[in-house]
């Protein structure tokens, strides 16, 4: 099975990763896994002033942030996986990623806070939930 799975590095992703782990009877390390975290961008007033460069490495060490204690925890669960970091709006890169992709499981964290909708799953949840089309698998 090919499987998405979005992460952020807040506490959710963390109980979402110890679900895997806790479930590795059907999630195992026999599975295609891609990780996939959404890098918020910079205000564009920003961008203007800095250095394309200097935009690009902070882009991909915020992205790194989120991943390295992640490769380490599949490492010690034997699961390998494929790391990709992108930068944008995190619900619309999420379902860009998993249609694209055509994977036949997208795995996120709920985080639980927000308006109305995020009362129960969180606002990025809830887009793509609204948008997506693979199925999906909520850890809370």
């Amino acid at each position: 099975m090919k499987i998405l799975v979005a992460v952020d590095g807040s506490r959710f992703t963390k109980r979402m990763l110890a679900y895997l782990a806790a479930h590795d009877e059907w999630l195992g390390a026999h599975h295609d896994y891609t990780l996939l975290t959404v890098v918020s961008p910079m205000p564009g007033r920003a961008t203007a002033v800095i250095a394309k460069e200097v935009l690009k490495a902070y882009y991909e060490e915020e992205g790194a942030k989120v991943f390295k204690p992640i490769r380490a925890f599949l490492a010690r669960q034997g699961i390998e996986a494929s790391y990709v970091s992108r930068v944008g709006q995190p619900a619309e890169l999420i379902v860009r990623q998993a249609t694209s992709g055509r994977y036949d499981l997208l795995m996120m964290g709920s985080h639980g806070h927000g308006n109305l909708s995020g009362l129960v799953m969180g606002s990025v949840t809830a887009k793509v939930l609204a948008h997506c089309k693979t199925p999906m698998l909520l850890v809370r």
